[in-house]
């Protein structure tokens, strides 16, 4: 079984930066945070390309110290109200090749020091692309049945994200699927922890949660008119 590529240090380091989040700490640990996080995870995303490939080859795993499918260390403080300069977990997205931000299809790994995550799915989709999976749902309500409650991926994930109070416009307060018509992100969750992460074999166990998700990321994709 393969190594591990995260280890305690990586989440040593996280701690110690949410504790410590400013300029002035993180460049003086900026070594340790180029050891313990961001090669390590771009080691991940390295051994993530084969299992992508097998599910799909439009979820390619760039192993990129930027630009790529690691996300980004530094916030964007811009209009926000906390201005600590740096995020305190690992973010990485393995988007469609059709897709230019965090608002496309993908695959995404979170690892922070309280909460390791799978994610996949649409999180936020601007207003066509959810009308377009709200109108899929509804036009084929059987092959959004069999993604969705897909024994693998039931066992897994669970749908997650925010959704509106009322039904869409155009869609009944009484249609079959209107919990799911009404929602505003198309995302899935498996919840993992930390000693997951650093435990060998990682990157495959992340592989075959993602493989389970295949038939959701289709539906998907088929919706949204982009290859899977």
């Amino acid at each position: 079984m393969a190594k591990p590529l995260f280890t305690p240090s990586t989440f040593t380091f996280l701690e110690q930066l949410a504790a410590n989040n400013e300029k002035s700490w993180f460049e003086t640990n900026k070594e340790r945070y180029e050891a313990n996080v961001r090669t390590p995870a771009l080691l991940f995303i390295e051994a993530m390309g084969e299992p992508l490939k097998r599910i799909s080859d439009e979820f390619p795993a760039i192993a990129k110290k930027t630009g790529g499918s690691l996300m980004r260390v530094h916030k964007d403080t811009r209009f926000a109200k906390d201005k600590r300069p740096y995020k305190t977990n690992i973010g990485i997205q393995f988007r469609h090749t059709a897709g230019k931000d965090v608002h496309a299809p993908g695959f995404y790994v979170h690892l922070e020091p309280d909460e390791v995550f799978l994610g996949v799915g649409l999180w936020r989709p601007p207003a066509p692309a959810l009308n377009a999976i709200r109108a899929s749902i509804d036009e084929n309500p059987n092959a959004w049945l069999q993604a969705r409650d897909a024994k693998a991926f039931a066992g897994h994930f669970e749908l997650s994200g925010e959704a509106l109070k009322r039904p869409p416009r155009g869609y009944s307060a009484d249609h079959l699927l209107i919990e799911d018509l009404k929602r505003k992100d198309f995302i899935a969750i498996a919840k993992l922890t930390p000693a997951d992460a650093i435990a060998p074999g990682f990157a495959g166990k992340v592989g075959e949660a993602f493989a389970d998700a295949a038939p959701f990321m289709r539906f998907l994709c088929t919706a949204l008119d982009v290859r899977f």
